[in-house]
């Protein structure tokens, strides 16, 4: 009698199962895909952040020295100090601030002293902005002796400004006005700067950069000293 075997088919997936798997890596490839777009958006906001804060750190750090450099209205080494009503040739309406500081890099290129004249101020960009923002913009004049035209130089510090504004401490009160060549003998105490961004969207809502740098630099005023002596 002839018997006839049975051999089990292999082991494989059904449709099922293979569908259920595809299904399975499917929602995996979508959540990778999920976790790397949102570490590539965060990086690009970071990016952005280190971006608009490595012109303000810039910026207040050359305000924080120029302050602290202002030179006195009287005195061997003497000059003017304004902060606001600033009505100067090469200046735009804009210009916030002007001083004289002794923050100027000795350079054999320029063969002059570290006296320099440095005014803040907001320009228009060349390139039309987004935010409607304007430029801050340092500008310096080395030769202070020239008779003829100063050669002024520019340098860009940040942009999207909004608004600058200084104000002066006297002793008792904050001012928004300063000018040692008509009314104010001497230096402020201390200057508190405020910067007003302009942005759009989330950047609208930013925190205003502000700081205030006190000033050390005064005019030595004549006092009379009297002596008093007593005798047996």
């Amino acid at each position: 009698m002839n018997t006839i075997s049975l051999t089990r088919p292999a082991n494989a997936f059904t449709l099922i199962e293979a569908v259920l798997a595809i299904g399975i890596m499917a929602m995996v490839v979508v959540a990778i895909n999920a976790v790397f777009f949102t570490a590539l958006r965060l990086r690009d906001r970071t990016a952005d952040a280190v971006d608009h804060a490595q012109p303000e750190q810039q910026a207040m750090t050359f305000l924080r020295r120029d302050l602290l450099g202002a030179m006195a209205p009287s005195g061997t080494l003497s000059g003017d100090f304004k902060v606001g009503n600033i009505s100067e040739p090469n200046l735009s309406q804009y210009a916030a601030i002007e001083m004289y500081t002794t923050t100027g890099a000795l350079r054999e290129s320029e063969p002059w002293a570290d006296t320099q004249k440095v005014t803040y101020e907001l320009k228009e960009p060349e390139e039309r902005s987004t935010t409607g923002g304007k430029d801050l913009i340092r500008s310096i004049t080395r030769n202070l002796l020239n008779t003829i035209t100063p050669d002024v130089r520019d340098q860009w510090l940040m942009s999207d400004v909004q608004s600058i504004q200084f104000e002066c401490y006297d002793g008792n009160q904050w001012v928004d006005t300063w000018d040692t060549t008509a009314g104010n003998t001497n230096l402020p105490l201390a200057v508190r700067v405020r910067i007003e961004l302009a942005g759009v969207g989330n950047q609208a809502s930013q925190e205003p950069i502000e700081m205030v740098v006190p000033i050390v630099s005064q005019s030595a005023t004549n006092q009379l000293q009297t002596t008093t002596s007593t005798g047996s």
